[in-house]
């Protein structure tokens, strides 16, 4: 729910949609107090500034491409020369308080004559206007001391024993108009120095890009030089080459688009071409030096890289299979993973994100572990990518974030305070590990409400002790091995944790999925729901998720789709 600006009262769904408008009829286009914003009339759900008066103009449009914006007075009020305020009446004009019922008047203010509420207003000279209403021969004065939208008279059913008058404060000292030939002389001496101005900060604009341009391309050039392990440097010719001028699509991820390229000998890559290279370019070259330097069977390897003038793109490993979300999120019998399989990529992905948590150099956070980032070979060996909202933390270390990143859904509840750990991977590992031996999404508005949301019925199952309920339906092979999986429903549930401290390591969980230790016995069942984003959010149209939103920042190397 929103206040707007213009006073309307609406309710918008998860997706920043409008679903409701409060007052939608009764108060009426113009009756809204800052409709037209300050000292402007409304009327036929158009703005305009007050018109002349007696040949003198009191207004002016704030912005006139948008009237909606309000007017000002040409010449500011004075209070150091208050005697030569004058009240200008507005005819045909009423004000939104007057519209319902009399507002809270001064005792003073009431049953008095016109000349009496005019002269009220100008002994204060925070006065800006003076409302009069006359109803049965009672006659009522309302001063303001700030002027909102007003509206024409005839915009409302007013009875016929009913006037307003409505007088607005202006400073009687209005500059005399140029004669015609001098107000030529002036406009063509100032537009002529304008153009004059802008032309040369256009021309000092384009030498400083020309210059900032070189200079980068030098320091560039000299990093990449210079830095040892980095990956193999492609030229834009040689990518172009390998995937034959871009011709196959494989799809799209954060910045860029990701096509099928063929090597020399034959191995196949995905080439990934990054769209937005203003936004992305001063990141560029450190984040491929540090994943570049990531090398484990189970993350996605970056074997090269493109930065060429404006192009840059990244090479990645091909994986024939895709993504894992490809091969959960369905109903295709053809497609369905056995229990095996799916025990494999879980135990594929705790062990690609121990390596990013323990045994790197530096601790990595991926920060956006979920099904579209989990990438499966011919052989369905799962490994993990999609690194650029990765986020290195010294070890032993929190790391405070200031802006929100990851995918909703997947994310933990310690986002609420910004206070991040590798725990917020273990937590989103969670919630995949359900989706994958439930084989349905945390959200799925397809389901009844009661089932709409999985952590919620992961809970009640729990409760009534009929985690079998929630095995996969769609596979014969994971309904034979329930008991395996609902005890693997457990490591979950461990994962799922509110308090991230009780939430296991990722090492602890591969040690539980290779049967070395047992799931913790003590577990809270009572799990964080996630509230829907509150921000204006991008849909994928292929699978109805939320892909990106203002709270979420696109991967700069995102891994092959």
């Amino acid at each position: 729910m929103k206040l707007r600006p213009d006073g309307h009262l609406k309710v918008y769904d998860e997706y920043w949609i409008e679903a409701l408008d409060f007052f939608p009829g009764g108060t009426g286009f113009c009756g809204y107090p800052t409709v037209c914003g300050n000292y402007s009339i409304c009327t036929n759900r158009q703005c305009s500034c007050p018109l002349p008066i007696n040949g003198t103009n009191y207004f002016q449009s704030i912005n006139s491409r948008q009237p909606n914006h309000g007017c000002s007075l040409v010449t500011p009020l004075s209070c150091e020369s208050y005697k030569n305020h004058i009240l200008t009446e507005l005819e045909n004009i009423t004000y939104f308080p007057f519209q319902k019922n009399l507002p809270d008047i001064h005792p003073d203010h009431r049953d008095i004559s016109l000349e009496s509420c005019k002269e009220s207003c100008l002994k204060v000279c925070s006065c800006k206007a003076a409302i009069y209403n006359t109803s049965n021969r009672v006659g009522n004065c309302y001063l303001r001391s700030q002027i909102f939208s007003m509206m024409y008279a005839d915009e409302r059913d007013i009875r016929e024993d009913t006037y307003f008058k409505v007088f607005i404060k202006v400073q009687n000292v209005p500059l005399p108009p140029l004669p015609p030939q001098q107000q030529k002389h002036w406009l063509g001496i100032i537009l002529g120095s304008s153009l004059a101005f802008v032309l040369f900060l256009l021309i000092g604009f384009f030498v400083f890009l020309f210059w900032k341009k070189e200079t980068t391309n030098e320091a560039e050039e000299y990093y990449l030089d210079h830095v040892p392990g980095m990956p193999t440097r492609y030229s834009y010719d040689d990518l172009q080459a390998i995937t034959k001028n871009f011709s196959k699509e494989l799809g799209g991820g954060g910045f860029g688009t990701v096509f099928e390229g063929t090597q020399i000998d034959n191995t196949k890559v995905a080439v990934k071409r990054l769209d937005g290279f203003n936004q992305i370019k001063k990141s560029f070259l450190a984040e491929v030096e540090t994943i570049g330097s990531i090398h484990h069977f189970n993350l996605v390897r970056l074997i090269g890289f493109c930065a060429e003038k404006s192009h840059r793109l990244l090479v990645y490993e091909y994986m024939s299979n895709g993504s894992l979300d490809r091969w959960v999120f369905h109903k295709n019998p053809e497609m369905l993973l056995d229990w095996q399989h799916r025990k494999k990529i879980i135990l594929d992905t705790a062990r690609g994100l121990t390596y990013l948590h323990e045994e790197c150099r530096q601790k990595i956070v991926h920060l956006d572990i979920k099904p579209h980032n989990i990438l499966l070979d011919e052989n369905f060996n799962a490994k993990v990518s999609d690194f650029g909202l990765s986020k290195l933390v010294d070890r032993d270390q929190s790391q405070v974030m200031t802006t929100m990143r990851g995918t909703p859904g997947y994310m933990a509840p310690e986002w609420l305070n910004s206070v991040i750990t590798e725990k917020v991977d273990v937590y989103s590992f969670g919630v995949v590990l359900l989706e994958l031996l439930c084989g349905r999404r945390n959200l799925d508005r397809s389901q009844p409400e009661e089932e709409m949301h999985l952590l919620d019925l992961f809970r009640k199952k729990i409760e009534e002790e009929r985690l079998l309920d929630l095995v996969d339906k769609n596979s014969g092979d994971m309904q034979l091995h329930g008991k395996d999986v609902v005890n693997m429903m457990m490591v979950a549930a461990w994962c799922l944790q509110i308090d991230s401290t009780k939430r296991p390591s990722m090492s602890m969980v591969v040690k539980v999925l290779e049967g070395v230790v047992d799931v913790e016995s003590n577990l809270d069942y009572c799990f964080w729901n996630p509230p829907l984003p509150n921000t204006r959010a991008r849909v994928d149209n292929q699978d109805g998720h939320i892909v990106a939103t203002t709270l979420v920042l696109p991967s700069v190397l995102s891994g092959p789709r």
